[in-house]
């Protein structure tokens, strides 16, 4: 027998709630200004229980190649990378009226 989601009730493979917690995300990317003048990607507003960051982190950093990390309830990426991290996150679900960029 397959493991059964406890929120849904579906089994794991056809498990919805990723997908649903995908479309009520508010999603904020920003560019930050570091030490020595280095420009990280900053994307806030990611719930971290109803999505997996590190999953989607080391999605991103391999479609951008580059290095970055989760520190809480953000995601950095190391570089300016702001217009092409909106496009990804919409190519992977999430809903492009819920995503901010400043």
């Amino acid at each position: 027998m397959s493991e059964i989601c406890s929120s849904c009730g579906l089994p794991k493979e056809l498990c919805v709630c990723e997908t649903i917690a995908k479309e009520k995300q508010t999603i904020t990317i920003k560019n930050v200004k570091r030490k020595f003048g280095k420009v990280y990607t900053e994307i806030h507003g990611l719930d971290s229980k109803e999505i997996n960051m590190k999953d989607l982190i080391k999605k991103l950093k391999s479609k951008l190649a580059c290095g970055g990390t989760v520190k809480g309830e953000t995601l950095e990426l190391q570089g300016n990378h702001k217009d092409r991290v909106k496009k990804i996150l919409i190519d992977m679900g999430f809903s492009p009226e819920s995503i901010q960029t400043k």
